[in-house]
C-alpha cells in the first residue's frame, strides 16, 4: 500500500498543532479556555471541541454558543411564533436550531434565522410587511398559500400596468458592521406576461444618505438572454436588488424598493414571497 507523503506531512502537522495548543490550554482554567473560544467562531469552536474529550465539554458549553447567539436572541424568539421550549434548549442546539430552521415574527409576517458560519442574522421581509401598489385591490392581486412558502400567504399578480414594491427595515434589527445584501424572492406562474422584454427598476438605500444605485433587471428574460435571477434551494428565485454595510446599530431604515412605471402594459403571473435580507460575502 502506497502512503501519500504530503498527507503524511500534513496530519503529522495537524496533529502536533493540535498537540500544542492542547497542552497549552490544558495548563489554564476552565473560566479562560471558555473565554478563549467564545472570541473565536461557530466553526473553531467546533473544532476545538474535537481535540479532547476536556475541551468537548468546555467548547460545547452554554457559556461558549451563548457568545455565538444575537444579544436580543430572547427577544427575538419571545416574540416569535415559535414555541417557549426553544429558550431551554442548550445553546449549541439553539443556535444551529436558528440556522435550519428559520422561525416566523413580527406576528408571523418575516422570517428570521441565523448564518451557520457567524451567527450574523438573517430575515426575509414577508409580502404581507411590504407595501405593493394596489395589493388590497382583488382584481390586481390575489393572496394565496403556497406549501414552499414559510409565510401563511404569499402576493399573486393578476394585472397590473404599473409596478411597485416597497419595504424598510430598521438597521438596529440587523448584524452591525456587516455587509448585507436584499434579494426579491418570488416566482412566475406559467401564465405570466409583461415580464419578458421589460426591465424593472431595483434600488437599495439606507435612510439620510445618498440614494443607492439603481438598476434594472429582466425578471423573466428570453432564452436567448442570460438569466439573472438564480434558483435558490428551496425551489422560489431570487435576484440581487442591491448591497449596504450596517456599520452600527441605529435608528435608521435601510429601505428597498422594485418598480416599473415606464408604461402601462399589462403584467401578471408574478408570484412574491418576499425580500430577503442577508450577510453579503465579496470572494
Amino acid at each position: 500500500m502506497l502512503i501519500n507523503s504530503t498527507q503524511l506531512c500534513q496530519n503529522i502537522r495537524t496533529n502536533h498543532i493540535k498537540h500544542i495548543v492542547s497542552s497549552s490550554l490544558n495548563s489554564l482554567p476552565d473560566d479562560c479556555i471558555s473565554l478563549i473560544i467564545s472570541l473565536t467562531s461557530p466553526r473553531d469552536a467546533c473544532r476545538m471541541a474535537l481535540l479532547s474529550h476536556a475541551f468537548n465539554s468546555i467548547a460545547d458549553s452554554n457559556a461558549v454558543w451563548q457568545m455565538f447567539l444575537p444579544l436580543d436572541y430572547i427577544h427575538i424568539i419571545s416574540n416569535s411564533s415559535s414555541p417557549p421550549s426553544l429558550l431551554s434548549l442548550p445553546k449549541k442546539d439553539l443556535y444551529f436550531s436558528l440556522c435550519y430552521h428559520p422561525i416566523l415574527t413580527h406576528n408571523g409576517d418575516m422570517k428570521f434565522q441565523l448564518e451557520k458560519e457567524n451567527g450574523k442574522k438573517w430575515y426575509m421581509v414577508g409580502a404581507k410587511a411590504l407595501s405593493i401598489q394596489w395589493v388590497d385591490t382583488p382584481r390586481h392581486w390575489t393572496w394565496i398559500s403556497l406549501p414552499d412558502s414559510r409565510f401563511c400567504r404569499v402576493a399573486k399578480l393578476k394585472n397590473v400596468g404599473r409596478l411597485e414594491i416597497k419595504g424598510k427595515v430598521k438597521l438596529s434589527t440587523l448584524s452591525s458592521n456587516t455587509n448585507y445584501a436584499a434579494y426579491f424572492v418570488f416566482k412566475l406562474v406559467r401564465d405570466r406576461y409583461g415580464f419578458r422584454h421589460t426591465p424593472v427598476e431595483l434600488d437599495v438605500s439606507i435612510e439620510g444618505t445618498a440614494a443607492g444605485e439603481v438598476h434594472s433587471v429582466i425578471l423573466d428574460p428570453p432564452r436567448n438572454m442570460p438569466q439573472q435571477a438564480k434558483e435558490r434551494a428551496d425551489g422560489w428565485l431570487e435576484i440581487e436588488m442591491g448591497e449596504f454595510f450596517n456599520r452600527f446599530e441605529d435608528d435608521k431604515t435601510v429601505e428597498f424598493s422594485l418598480r416599473e412605471d415606464h408604461d402601462d402594459q399589462p403584467k401578471r403571473g408574478l408570484i412574491v414571497q418576499g425580500i430577503e435580507l442577508r450577510p453579503k460575502h465579496n470572494r
